[in-house]
């Protein structure tokens, strides 16, 4: 049986909690320095808030030191993974070689190592990785070409944002301002508008964001995923809101909880507890740029939110009237939008937030509707705002508030097994608690009580009273025993039966939570001089930049000595410096599967088209050359001159 994992984002400690409530099985979160977001950092005592709330259910808490390290931060990584070990983190997500030797926590090769080939997987499994974090863009058939080839866990996004480029190997930002998306700094260029030019100068395509993505939605191939290999179902968003991450966690735990149910032979979750009650989560209420499946078939569709690199929410209809007043005829606050909604049961509500394309321009304009009645919207002044532009609604006030309001509650099952003896005026209850993770509590006591007048009622009082929840456990009377000679019931109280719950409750609580083991947790790592047995697959490595047999490029972001010194043991002829050759003249600054030619019916293999000659990429004065490999489907962006 393989325990199947949901991996929630937090930004900080109380979004980490509330992920854990929703279904979480582990969270991935920052420590104090040297995570890929650096504007999501945290305290170890905040860390260490989370990793007591989570281990309560056996849920797991991930740190992220998953940016590059200096040779002058060596030490000051050390003595925060030693921080991490004491207060109770699980594991280390990790980008650098270098961590691997600075811990005994297990350690996770983070998203960042673009592993997405076989060669690849076993080269950081060498290493020790306990659990391989793969490439985004990638087909189930891939997937399951690694899951064939190494032993260790792997793990996979399925929900949120998407790098345009093959993660860890953006160097765009660092090109534009020296900010290094390697070092946590990334300015998102991949957002921005840029104009498509060819080879005579020509605008092709004039200001739209023509490397940015839609978000990832695989909710619905969950079970392909398992079927593939993957124990980790991975959900982007450390920078994203409370709100956003109880909506995601809540639908995607009741997925996996579904897939589990049908195939309790294959699969169960990785932590103890189910969720009940709370709200009832909508993936189309909270952020996102359209959704995609990516490259999980193998083939391509439509990638990109060219049109909309912000969230513009859910379709709602068209503006058929902007009714702005006049000065002095009414409060400026009071501008009327009129809205032919597509759907007539939609109802817009107060404090809604909206979204339209400026006519005439690829800008997205956003307002909030103070005041909602019916398919009219009263708001302040919306500039740009025309009849006739499509308007969605990207913050649903409504549901934000149903979120915040109303969370589940998370809870790990008790079975209580009761058995009575004795006789009247001298009755001997014994009350035995069993929780789903292993624990046990028992009540035993003398009860000097007559029998009660009505069995059936003190049965039913004994049952509905033990079968209530107490903290974090929900109890269940599953068994009653009446031993008694003649079949009778001691009388007792309400009040007196809660706290034979409770006193069980607090016998269950005092033990902890017992997990279920992490695999490959204990996976020895080995010794330097071991590394040599790996085959180094330098090509993969390198992302297809030539370089002599052996040699690392920048490509493998090497840049303090420990990370050298694994890839020299790993046989190694030469190894760059990871700002060596990506802050020069036609370095190639990223590499993907996405590809602009081919999302505008310009592909000559796939689509037909007449070859394109030389296309670039300009934005603010600067220019960036675009060349297709098309023997591997894949994109790159240089530095043009």
């Amino acid at each position: 049986m393989r325990e199947l994992e949901l991996l929630a984002p937090a930004r900080n400690a109380d979004i980490g909690i509330a992920a854990i409530g929703c279904g979480a099985d582990a969270v991935y979160i920052a420590g104090p320095k040297f995570g890929a977001r650096q504007a999501a950092g945290n305290s170890m005592p905040e860390l260490a808030r989370v990793c007591s709330y989570a281990h309560r259910f056996g849920a797991r808490v991930f740190m992220t030191l998953n940016t590059i390290l200096f040779d002058s931060e060596i030490e000051e990584a050390r003595e925060i993974l030693r921080q991490a070990e004491e207060i109770g983190v699980d594991a280390v997500i990790a980008q650098d070689p270098a961590v691997w030797r600075l811990t005994s926590l297990p350690v996770h090769a983070s998203t960042q190592c673009a592993i997405r080939t076989p060669g690849k997987a076993r080269m950081y499994e060498a290493l020790g990785a306990s659990r391989l974090v793969l490439e985004r863009q990638m087909s189930l058939n891939q997937i399951r070409a690694v899951s064939e080839t190494v032993g260790c866990e792997l793990e996979f996004f399925v929900h949120g944002a998407i790098c345009v480029c093959y993660s860890g190997q953006c160097y765009m930002s660092e090109s534009i301002c020296g900010r290094s998306a390697n070092r946590g700094e990334c300015i998102q260029a991949c957002r921005s508008n840029y104009d498509l030019i060819d080879g005579n100068g020509e605008t092709l395509v004039r200001s739209k964001a023509l490397l940015s993505l839609k978000d990832y939605n695989l909710i619905g191939r969950l079970g392909d995923l398992a079927d593939a290999g993957v124990s980790s179902f991975k959900i982007e968003g450390r920078l994203k809101n409370l709100t956003y991450v109880r909506n995601v966690v809540k639908a995607y735990s009741d997925a996996l909880d579904r897939i589990v149910d049908a195939r309790p032979d294959l699969y169960r979750r990785a932590s103890w507890g189910r969720i009940e009650g709370g709200f009832i989560p909508d993936l189309g209420k909270t952020f996102n740029r359209g959704y995609t499946e990516l490259y999980i078939d193998g083939s391509r569709r439509c990638w990109s939110s060219m049109d909309a690199p912000k969230s513009m929410g859910e379709k709602i209809g068209t503006v058929t009237s902007v009714d702005t007043p006049r000065p002095g005829k009414r409060p400026a606050a009071q501008t009327v939008v009129t809205v032919r909604l597509d759907d007539a049961s939609t109802r817009l509500g107060n404090g809604d937030g909206f979204s339209f394309v400026a006519r005439g321009r690829s800008e997205i304009i956003g307002f909030r509707g103070d005041v909602c009645q019916g398919d009219r919207i009263f708001c302040k002044d919306v500039p740009w705002l025309y009849k006739g532009a499509v308007l969605y609604r990207n913050m649903d006030a409504g549901f934000e508030k149903e979120v915040e309001n109303n969370p589940p509650r998370r809870l790990i099952s008790v079975s209580v097994k009761v058995s009575v003896d004795g006789t009247p005026g001298s009755y001997a209850l014994k009350a035995s608690a069993f929780s789903a993770d292993g624990r046990e509590s028992v009540f035993e006591g003398v009860l000097q009580n007559d029998a009660a007048n009505n069995l059936e009622r003190m049965e039913s009082l004994l049952k509905s009273q033990l079968s209530k929840s107490t903290d974090n456990l929900s109890f269940s009377a599953d068994g009653l025993e009446i031993k008694t000679a003649d079949g009778s019931l001691p009388i007792m109280s309400a009040s007196f039966i809660n706290g034979i719950r409770r006193e069980l409750a607090e016998g269950i609580g005092a033990q902890g939570c017992i997990p279920i083991p992490m695999p490959g947790s204990d996976r020895p790592r080995p010794e330097q001089e071991d590394l040599a047995k790996c085959i180094l697959p330098s090509e993969e490595i390198n992302d297809g930049e030539p370089a002599a047999s052996g040699a690392i490029t920048y490509k493998a972001n090497v840049a303090n000595m420990m990370a050298r010194k694994a890839y020299e043991a790993l046989g190694a002829a030469d190894v760059q410096d990871a700002y060596e050759i990506s802050h020069t003249e036609k370095a190639e600054l990223m590499r993907s599967r996405y590809c602009i030619r081919h999302e505008l019916g310009m592909c000559p293999v796939h689509q037909g088209a007449k070859a394109s000659g030389d296309l670039f990429l300009e934005n603010n004065g600067k220019r960036y050359a675009l060349r297709f490999d098309c023997r591997r489907c894949e994109m790159s962006l240089i530095k043009a001159e």
